[in-house]
C-alpha cells in the first residue's frame, strides 16, 4: 500500500477522534455551567475533509504516474 493510501484512513480516524473530543469538552463545559468562546472552535470536520480530499487527489496523481 502506498503512503497516500495508508494515510488517508488514519488521517480520517484522527480527524474524527479530534472532532469527538472537542464536542465532549465542550458538553463537559456546558454541564458545568461554563461557556467556551466560539473563537476556540476549530472546524475540524471541515479540515479533514480537505486534507482527505488532498490526499484523494495527491493518490490519484501517484497511481497514474506509474500505472498508465
Amino acid at each position: 500500500m502506498c503512503m497516500f493510501c495508508a494515510a488517508i484512513p488514519a488521517m480520517l480516524a484522527v480527524g474524527a477522534n479530534v472532532n469527538a473530543k472537542q464536542i465532549r469538552e465542550r458538553r463537559a463545559a456546558e454541564q458545568r455551567g461554563e461557556t467556551l468562546p466560539e473563537k476556540k472552535q476549530i472546524p475540524v470536520g471541515k479540515i479533514t475533509v480537505v486534507a482527505a480530499g488532498a490526499l484523494v487527489v495527491a493518490s490519484v496523481a501517484y497511481h497514474s504516474q506509474f500505472n498508465g
